[in-house]
């Protein structure tokens, strides 16, 4: 029988492949003559690459964690939701500063934009560096102190290219404010129920319900704030983290009642159902695009999701197989870490005149770099990690 550890092994597989292979197909987006099967499809588009279902997955990891994440914790502490807001709004400062690099007006600011931008990732590391582990409590304020005015500093240099728009303003959420909403309401969820498992499942459905009806133009009424703070989208984001709320949920159960037998059978055919379901709904609500987040696009990579992680549960977590997963792990344990490095490295290198030879930048070869830049930056994640630095909020 499967023991109920406090921190679930097969999470942390998932997520550090997840975040490697995020990197890998970030990087190589723009390669020519390189297998579209691993790309975004466009925007036009009724179909989805391996690219199209990477951020759904790591939405579906952030719920798996929250269970573990707040077991601990008293259901009726303040200090949890507080916590809990606290965390979305970091990640959602943070998109909202690194996405209006999209308006950055190089012509009339002083700083280079890939200056700027790597700047403000240094900034985020002073502030946001885990000092736990540091006895020197002035060390810490000081370098926070340096890393706020060096922020401070770089949002009043900030000029903006949009006609409408001079300084800093709202341009979408981008993948930590997204990420940031859907961690705010499931994890506010699964608190605030005190975990119960039924109600996890019916957030779930509620918010895929949303998806579908919004896509059928039952949610019109809503249409002026959901934009802005509703849902930050149409229920897509929150499905996805409340499913792997529900899986983690389900499998802590399952191994706390020894019912695995239970969980393997009802996940496996409820993942089927989904893509099935995704694929009957495709016609009717917008085809399968990420783009537009329809309903058939969420349906079939939660389904992947659940399916994905069923398999890193039988191979982490059943068969005790994680030895293959250590020359990444950094990417599963230091995740925010390993997310920001690439933008350093692509920002100072905005900032010269180099550039990869042009062996490296078609088919083969450019595949190739993807895959040494992608192990490059987990290894640094890795070696930061080992030196006590890494992003915590």
């Amino acid at each position: 029988m499967l023991k109920a550890l406090p921190r679930l092994r097969s999470i942390d597989a998932f997520r550090a492949v997840t975040m490697w292979l995020m990197i890998f197909v970030n990087d190589i987006e723009d390669i020519p003559n390189t297998p579209q099967w691993i790309h975004h499809v466009a925007d036009d588009v009724d179909g989805m690459g391996l690219a199209d279902a990477i951020f759904p997955a790591f939405l579906f990891i952030v719920g798996l964690s929250i269970p573990a994440a707040f077991k601990n914790r008293s259901d009726k502490s303040y200090a949890t939701p507080l916590h809990i807001v606290k965390r979305a709004a970091i990640l959602i400062f943070w998109s909202f500063l690194f996405t209006n690099l999209e308006t950055y007006d190089t012509e009339n600011t002083i700083i280079q934009q890939g200056t700027w931008q790597y700047l403000a990732i240094f900034s985020v590391f002073f502030i946001f560096t885990d000092y736990s582990l540091l006895k020197q409590a002035w060390i810490k304020y000081t370098l926070q102190g340096i890393g706020l005015a060096l922020l401070i500093f770089l949002m009043v240099m900030y000029k903006s290219n949009d006609p409408g728009y001079t300084w800093l303003h709202f341009t979408w959420w981008g993948i930590l404010g997204l990420i940031g909403w859907a961690y705010l309401y499931s994890a506010l969820i699964f608190h605030f129920s005190g975990g119960r498992l039924w109600i996890q499942i019916t957030g779930w459905v509620l918010f895929a319900l949303c998806n579908l009806f919004s896509h059928l133009g039952l949610m019109d009424s809503l249409s002026l704030s959901s934009p802005y703070i509703w849902l930050a989208g149409n229920g897509s984001m929150q499905a996805f983290t409340m499913a792997g709320v529900v899986i983690a949920g389900f499998y802590r159960w399952a191994l706390q009642s020894n019912k695995m037998r239970m969980f393997w059978i009802t996940t496996a055919v409820i993942s089927s159902m989904f893509i099935g379901s995704g694929f009957i709904l495709r016609d009717s609500t917008g085809g399968l695009s990420k783009a537009f987040e329809t309903p058939a696009w969420v349906a079939v990579c939660t389904g992947i999701c659940a399916l994905t992680y069923l398999a890193f549960v039988w191979l982490v977590d059943v068969k005790n197989h994680y030895n293959w997963v250590k020359p990444i792990e950094a990417a599963g344990i230091a995740t925010i870490t390993c997310f920001m490095l690439p933008d350093i490295f692509y920002s100072w290198l905005q900032t010269t005149d180099l550039d990869y030879p042009e062996l490296i930048k078609d088919g083969v070869g450019g595949v190739i770099r993807g895959v040494v830049f992608t192990f490059l930056m987990v290894w640094i994640a890795a070696l930061l990690l080992k030196a006590k630095i890494r992003l915590k909020i």
